[in-house]
């Protein structure tokens, strides 16, 4: 055939068509439950006794991600070089090179002939996230615990372990950056051996980064953990583990399938809602989504159905076929924020689509807690309860990443409680007890006899040359030492009763600082104590600002007030008339600054003459001063609280 434009444009015209009937006939298999592949079909036929479940966790920056991308690899999910850090596929994520979702793979591996399902979680090593280690758990029947060959044992492996422990999972340990200069496995092998009395015969060493021994964590993963405990005999029950919303499917369960089986468009009922729904997408994540038409007991997937609203998704709901009598599943105790601030939109024009998005986005994170709040100065907003300030910090920059919604954040502060006297009289309180965590809610003192603070159980782990810093840094910040023991190799585990509201600050920051970064911090929550905590009020001219209020402890309230004053001065604007602005602390001013007015050259048009003339404006321009600051109103531009409150 003759080429020429007409044939060319002919070929264009038949391929165009030609890809839009493929779409046609793709949309409308899809539409009808039949464009999945006979690939993953047959995963249903995998028995119980070849499928693991299994969860990677370890302390920050082990080489946790690493791990997960050289066993996807291995498996064939993904291509040899597909990139770093596969399964962390926030953007937040891949800006500070941490985990903070803890994401899933279904991975096909064949061992002496038979083909298993592996199904991997890896997840979070920071503290703030330790709950996502929980909830990552649920599922599980054995864990790799990873710990980094140069810098051994960290705060955070301790409480992992101890986490496994608890929940009775097979523990794998491995040491991991073999390849390192600095690397010394014999060290982290007595460590293992003194904390956890864990063999060296158990440990495997590797190098994730070049996939050194990593084959044969496969095999171990085969070999020592179980497979699931469940039955495929009996009517479905499945354990919701994990939720999240995409903008076309809605709201997205990740689920384990612990009895009996799921097929799509099949009527599924909550057991904490009692809603039905029906099913509309099964899949597997591979870590890609790859949808099938049946999920079975044993196996982790993810189903989207007709869940109208976030608030209907519950972490560690039981799922069941509809009008069946079941028993729930373990449920998740969500665990209790320990940070509060208060959140507000730039505009209140705002106020809506940042609700909207702020519900989105707690759908995928279940430990956030949100109240509504109102302020003069900053208009509508909430109150949201995070872990920690690291939790904070990765929630709004979620927020304005995903959602493009930009906030006021308020200076973080914790629970506490307070002991009322005479309550009867007091119509305004319920209980003998109250909390609060907004220092608008502040009690009368008159009608407090006790104050409680919150206080965690702090873990360090150092080398032993910082012993005095880490005491003198832990005592500043008013904490009561607990525990000190040797771990070997020059290293040792430090425990501190602190305050809450000391650490929440800047205490992992500093005791990276001055420890050169070789301390690890992680704590726990303990229990209240009595403690001596008063309302820190900002004024200007004699007026209280109550969106300028903090909750301080006796001891550093000086301080903070010296603080907040000196920031001031430098934030609000200049008036025609002094400003003083003043810390008070139960009615006495304990820090004070003044703010200079404009002040207009009123001699400026005297030349010479009798110097009564000159005195004479001057007393008149101080009485107006004097006026004007009696009436004048001071207006505090949303500027300032913005700056004032930027960390």
């Amino acid at each position: 055939m003759k080429i020429n434009s007409r044939n060319i444009c002919q070929i264009w015209h038949f391929q165009k068509n030609f890809k839009f009937l493929q779409s046609i006939e793709r949309h409308y298999l899809f539409a009808n439950n039949k464009y999945y592949t006979t690939k993953v079909d047959k995963e249903e036929e995998i028995p119980v006794e070849n499928i693991r479940n299994f969860s990677i966790i370890a302390h920050v920056d082990h080489g946790k991600s690493t791990l997960a991308d050289r066993l996807l690899e291995l498996t064939g999910a993904i291509k040899t070089n597909s990139g770093k850090q596969i399964l962390d596929k926030l953007q937040v994520e891949k800006e500070r090179g941490i985990t903070v979702k803890a994401q899933t793979a279904s991975l096909n591996y064949t061992y002496n002939g038979i083909k298993y399902l592996l199904n991997l979680i890896d997840t979070p090593g920071h503290v703030d996230f330790s709950a996502e280690v929980h909830r990552s758990l649920a599922p599980c029947q054995g864990v790799i615990l990873v710990i980094d060959a140069n810098d051994g044992v960290q705060a955070q492996t301790v409480a992992n372990f101890h986490l496994a422990v608890k929940q009775n999972l097979v523990m794998i340990p491995v040491i991991n950056k073999i390849d390192l200069k600095n690397a010394n496995p014999e060290k982290v092998m007595d460590q293992l051996k003194m904390l956890f009395n864990i063999e060296k015969s158990e440990v495997m060493k590797i190098s994730a980064k070049f996939g050194t021994g990593v084959p044969q964590i496969l095999d171990a993963i085969v070999e020592r953990i179980p497979p699931p405990e469940v039955c495929r005999d009996k009517p479905f029950r499945g354990l919701v583990f994990d939720s999240w919303y995409d903008k076309y499917k809605g709201t997205i369960l990740l689920v384990y399938i612990k009895e009996g089986s799921i097929s799509i468009k099949q009527q599924i009922t909550s057991i904490y809602n009692k809603k039905s729904y029906e099913i509309k997408n099964i899949s597997l994540l591979r870590p890609s989504e790859e949808y099938v038409n049946k999920l079975v007991a044993g196996q982790i997937g993810c189903i989207s159905c007709n869940m109208k609203s976030s608030n209907e998704a519950f972490i560690g709901d039981t799922l069941h076929i509809k009008n069946e009598i079941v028993q729930p599943l373990m449920g998740f105790q969500s665990p209790k924020p320990m940070v509060f601030s208060g959140i507000y939109p730039i505009e209140q024009s705002q106020f809506d689509a940042m609700r909207t998005a702020i519900e989105k986005l707690t759908l995928n994170d279940s430990s956030v807690t949100i109240t509504l709040e109102s302020s003069v100065a900053l208009g509508q907003g909430w109150r949201i309860g995070f872990l920690g300030l690291l939790h904070m910090e990765v929630f709004m920059q979620r927020l304005e990443q995903e959602y493009g919604a930009l906030s006021i954040v308020t200076s973080p502060s914790v629970t506490y409680k307070a002991k009322i006297v005479g309550k009867k009289n007091i119509k305004k309180y319920n209980s003998e007890i109250i909390t609060f965590n907004n220092p608008a809610q502040f009690p009368d003192p008159k009608i407090v006899t006790e104050f409680y603070e919150p206080f965690i159980l702090g873990t360090i782990i150092a080398p032993t040359e910082y012993m005095g810093t880490i005491m003198s840094l832990c005592l500043e910040k008013r904490g009561v030492q607990q525990l000190t023991k040797d771990v070997g190799h020059n290293r040792t585990l430090y425990q501190f009763l602190l305050p809450l509201n000391e650490v929440i600050v800047d205490l992992h920051d500093t005791l990276k600082r001055l420890t050169s970064g070789y301390a690890s911090f992680d704590y726990e929550e303990s229990d209240y104590e009595i403690s001596n905590i008063v309302k820190l009020c900002i004024a200007l001219n004699g007026n209280t600002i109550e969106e300028l209020s903090t909750i301080v402890h006796v001891s550093k309230a000086r301080t903070k007030g010296k603080e907040l004053c000196a920031k001031l001065v430098e934030l609000l604007p200049r008036q025609l008339f002094e400003i003083v602005i003043q810390a008070i602390v139960n009615g006495k001013v304990i820090a004070r600054e003044t703010l200079k007015p404009y002040r207009k050259n009123v001699t400026a048009k005297l030349y010479g003459g009798d110097v009564t003339r000159k005195m004479k404006l001057l007393a008149k321009q101080a009485e107006g001063k004097k006026h004007m600051k009696m009436i004048g109103k001071i207006s505090i531009p949303r500027d300032t609280f913005i700056n004032l409150y930027k960390r």
